[in-house]
Protein backbone atom coordinates (compact mmCIF):
# COMPACT_ATOMS: atom_id res chain seq x y z
CA UNK A 1 0.00 0.00 0.00
CA UNK A 2 1.55 3.55 -1.05
CA UNK A 3 1.71 6.11 1.26
CA UNK A 4 -1.55 7.64 -0.86
CA UNK A 5 -4.08 4.76 0.25
CA UNK A 6 -2.14 4.97 3.99
CA UNK A 7 -3.54 8.90 4.36
CA UNK A 8 -6.98 8.09 2.53
CA UNK A 9 -7.42 5.57 4.80
CA UNK A 10 -6.34 7.15 8.01
CA UNK A 11 -8.43 10.25 6.91
CA UNK A 12 -11.52 8.02 6.39
CA UNK A 13 -11.31 6.27 9.44
CA UNK A 14 -11.32 9.75 11.84
CA UNK A 15 -12.07 12.28 9.63
CA UNK A 16 -12.24 15.28 12.91
CA UNK A 17 -8.52 14.19 13.69
CA UNK A 18 -7.18 13.87 10.17
CA UNK A 19 -9.34 16.41 8.51
CA UNK A 20 -6.74 19.59 8.44
CA UNK A 21 -3.43 17.67 8.05
CA UNK A 22 -4.75 14.81 5.60
CA UNK A 23 -6.26 16.72 2.93
CA UNK A 24 -2.78 18.97 3.00
CA UNK A 25 -1.06 15.45 2.75
CA UNK A 26 -3.25 13.80 0.21
CA UNK A 27 -2.93 16.79 -2.06
CA UNK A 28 0.68 16.81 -1.91
CA UNK A 29 0.67 13.18 -2.83
CA UNK A 30 -1.88 13.70 -6.21
CA UNK A 31 0.23 16.63 -6.78
CA UNK A 32 3.56 14.65 -7.01
CA UNK A 33 2.18 11.89 -9.00
CA UNK A 34 0.21 13.93 -11.19
CA UNK A 35 3.08 16.46 -12.23
CA UNK A 36 4.97 12.90 -12.68
CA UNK A 37 2.91 11.11 -14.59
CA UNK A 38 2.52 14.22 -16.96
CA UNK A 39 6.27 14.53 -16.94
CA UNK A 40 6.28 10.65 -18.36
CA UNK A 41 3.88 12.00 -21.37
CA UNK A 42 6.38 14.54 -22.32
CA UNK A 43 9.10 12.10 -22.01
CA UNK A 44 7.04 9.29 -24.09
CA UNK A 45 5.81 11.41 -26.60
CA UNK A 46 9.91 13.02 -27.08
CA UNK A 47 11.12 8.94 -27.33
CA UNK A 48 8.61 8.24 -29.73
CA UNK A 49 9.33 11.44 -32.00
CA UNK A 50 12.88 10.55 -32.15
CA UNK A 51 11.92 6.67 -32.75
CA UNK A 52 9.82 7.49 -35.47
CA UNK A 53 11.97 10.00 -37.46
CA UNK A 54 14.98 6.81 -37.23
CA UNK A 55 12.62 4.84 -38.77
CA UNK A 56 11.77 7.20 -41.37
CA UNK A 57 14.90 7.99 -41.86
CA UNK A 58 16.37 4.28 -42.45
CA UNK A 59 13.96 3.68 -44.97
CA UNK A 60 14.58 7.10 -46.58
CA UNK A 61 17.03 5.59 -49.32
CA UNK A 62 17.55 6.42 -52.99
CA UNK A 63 15.26 3.65 -53.84
CA UNK A 64 12.35 4.76 -51.65
CA UNK A 65 12.97 8.30 -53.27
CA UNK A 66 12.76 6.65 -56.60
CA UNK A 67 9.34 4.95 -55.97
CA UNK A 68 7.97 8.49 -54.69
CA UNK A 69 9.02 10.02 -57.73
CA UNK A 70 7.49 7.29 -59.80
CA UNK A 71 4.29 7.73 -57.89
CA UNK A 72 4.20 11.81 -58.47
CA UNK A 73 3.91 12.16 -54.62
CA UNK A 74 7.37 13.24 -53.15
CA UNK A 75 6.01 16.61 -53.73
CA UNK A 76 3.26 15.77 -51.83
CA UNK A 77 4.56 13.54 -48.89
CA UNK A 78 7.23 16.00 -48.68
CA UNK A 79 4.59 18.71 -47.96
CA UNK A 80 2.73 16.43 -45.50
CA UNK A 81 5.86 15.49 -43.44
CA UNK A 82 6.43 18.76 -43.08
CA UNK A 83 3.38 19.99 -41.64
CA UNK A 84 3.23 16.83 -39.66
CA UNK A 85 6.94 17.47 -37.83
CA UNK A 86 5.51 20.71 -37.11
CA UNK A 87 2.36 19.87 -35.89
CA UNK A 88 4.46 17.15 -33.61
CA UNK A 89 6.57 19.80 -32.40
CA UNK A 90 3.68 21.68 -31.22
CA UNK A 91 2.50 19.25 -29.43
CA UNK A 92 5.46 18.07 -27.48
CA UNK A 93 5.58 21.84 -26.68
CA UNK A 94 2.67 21.93 -25.09
CA UNK A 95 3.08 18.94 -23.21
CA UNK A 96 6.19 20.72 -21.74
CA UNK A 97 3.90 23.84 -21.36
CA UNK A 98 1.64 21.24 -19.05
CA UNK A 99 4.32 20.09 -17.11
CA UNK A 100 5.74 23.09 -15.91
CA UNK A 101 2.66 24.47 -15.46
CA UNK A 102 1.37 21.68 -12.75
CA UNK A 103 4.90 21.24 -11.20
CA UNK A 104 3.95 24.70 -9.52
CA UNK A 105 0.51 24.76 -8.67
CA UNK A 106 -0.89 25.26 -5.27
CA UNK A 107 -4.81 25.29 -5.73
CA UNK A 108 -7.04 21.81 -6.12
CA UNK A 109 -9.13 23.31 -8.86
CA UNK A 110 -6.33 24.75 -10.70
CA UNK A 111 -4.63 21.45 -10.54
CA UNK A 112 -8.45 19.83 -11.60
CA UNK A 113 -8.29 21.80 -14.62
CA UNK A 114 -4.83 21.22 -15.71
CA UNK A 115 -5.11 17.03 -15.36
CA UNK A 116 -8.28 17.47 -17.72
CA UNK A 117 -6.88 19.52 -19.94
CA UNK A 118 -3.32 17.83 -19.97
CA UNK A 119 -5.77 14.77 -21.04
CA UNK A 120 -7.58 15.91 -23.66
CA UNK A 121 -4.55 17.44 -25.29
CA UNK A 122 -2.66 13.36 -25.16
CA UNK A 123 -6.15 12.76 -26.60
CA UNK A 124 -5.40 14.99 -29.22
CA UNK A 125 -2.30 13.60 -29.95
CA UNK A 126 -3.92 10.54 -30.55
CA UNK A 127 -6.40 11.16 -32.84
CA UNK A 128 -4.00 13.16 -35.00
CA UNK A 129 -1.53 10.77 -35.33
CA UNK A 130 -4.31 8.23 -35.80
CA UNK A 131 -5.13 10.55 -38.57
CA UNK A 132 -1.62 11.20 -40.71
CA UNK A 133 -1.53 7.71 -40.37
CA UNK A 134 -4.36 7.11 -42.59
CA UNK A 135 -3.72 10.09 -44.81
CA UNK A 136 -0.44 8.41 -45.52
CA UNK A 137 -1.60 5.24 -46.25
CA UNK A 138 -4.59 6.44 -48.36
CA UNK A 139 -2.34 8.87 -50.15
CA UNK A 140 0.15 5.63 -50.94
CA UNK A 141 -2.62 3.02 -51.79
CA UNK A 142 -4.47 6.38 -54.47
CA UNK A 143 -0.92 6.61 -55.86
CA UNK A 144 -0.14 2.55 -56.41
CA UNK A 145 -2.94 2.34 -58.37
CA UNK A 146 -2.40 4.67 -60.55
CA UNK A 147 1.52 4.42 -60.74
CA UNK A 148 2.47 1.09 -60.22
CA UNK A 149 2.85 -0.81 -63.44
CA UNK A 150 1.99 -4.55 -62.42
CA UNK A 151 -1.54 -3.20 -60.53
CA UNK A 152 -2.15 -1.06 -64.23
CA UNK A 153 -1.64 -4.53 -66.00
CA UNK A 154 -3.81 -6.45 -63.59
CA UNK A 155 -6.79 -3.50 -63.94
CA UNK A 156 -6.30 -3.88 -67.40
CA UNK A 157 -6.70 -7.37 -67.88
CA UNK A 158 -9.68 -7.35 -65.61
CA UNK A 159 -11.38 -5.09 -67.53
CA UNK A 160 -10.32 -6.38 -70.56
CA UNK A 161 -12.23 -9.93 -69.51
CA UNK A 162 -15.39 -7.51 -68.42
CA UNK A 163 -14.70 -7.52 -64.90
CA UNK A 164 -13.77 -3.75 -64.36
CA UNK A 165 -16.85 -3.08 -61.40
CA UNK A 166 -15.55 -6.55 -60.00
CA UNK A 167 -11.74 -5.51 -59.79
CA UNK A 168 -12.89 -2.19 -58.29
CA UNK A 169 -15.38 -3.30 -55.87
CA UNK A 170 -12.31 -5.67 -54.44
CA UNK A 171 -9.53 -3.12 -54.31
CA UNK A 172 -12.05 -1.22 -52.95
CA UNK A 173 -12.56 -3.62 -49.64
CA UNK A 174 -9.03 -4.60 -49.77
CA UNK A 175 -8.24 -1.05 -49.10
CA UNK A 176 -10.46 -0.83 -46.41
CA UNK A 177 -9.67 -3.95 -44.71
CA UNK A 178 -5.96 -2.83 -44.64
CA UNK A 179 -6.64 0.89 -43.63
CA UNK A 180 -8.81 -0.60 -40.69
CA UNK A 181 -5.96 -3.09 -39.37
CA UNK A 182 -3.55 -0.17 -39.98
CA UNK A 183 -5.64 2.25 -37.91
CA UNK A 184 -6.41 -0.50 -34.85
CA UNK A 185 -3.00 -1.88 -34.67
CA UNK A 186 -1.32 1.72 -33.83
CA UNK A 187 -4.49 2.52 -31.66
CA UNK A 188 -3.79 -0.41 -29.77
CA UNK A 189 -0.11 1.15 -29.95
CA UNK A 190 -0.90 4.39 -28.44
CA UNK A 191 -3.90 2.67 -26.36
CA UNK A 192 -0.86 0.81 -23.84
CA UNK A 193 1.41 3.92 -24.49
CA UNK A 194 -0.34 6.69 -23.36
CA UNK A 195 -3.61 4.97 -22.16
CA UNK A 196 -1.91 3.72 -18.80
CA UNK A 197 -0.87 6.83 -17.50
CA UNK A 198 -3.77 8.25 -18.99
CA UNK A 199 -6.10 6.20 -16.50
CA UNK A 200 -3.62 6.91 -13.54
CA UNK A 201 -4.27 10.66 -14.29
CA UNK A 202 -7.67 10.92 -14.51
CA UNK A 203 -8.00 8.77 -11.25
CA UNK A 204 -5.73 11.57 -9.33
CA UNK A 205 -8.61 14.19 -10.57
CA UNK A 206 -11.26 11.60 -8.99
CA UNK A 207 -9.66 12.19 -5.61
CA UNK A 208 -9.25 15.36 -6.01
CA UNK A 209 -12.36 16.10 -6.81
CA UNK A 210 -12.95 13.97 -3.93
CA UNK A 211 -10.91 16.67 -1.57
CA UNK A 212 -12.47 19.33 -3.46
CA UNK A 213 -16.25 18.24 -2.16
Amino acid sequence: MDELEVLKKAWKQDQHAFSQVSEQDIYRMLHQKSSSIVKWILIISILEFVFWNVISIGFSDEQYQNKLKAYGIEHIMFVVNCVNYAVLVGFIFVFYKNYRSISILDSTKTLMKSILRTRKTVQNYIWYNLFIITLTVVISIVMMFQHNADVASLMQKEIAAGHQTLFIVGCVLISLVFIGIIICVFWLFYRLLYGILLKKLYANYHELKKIEL
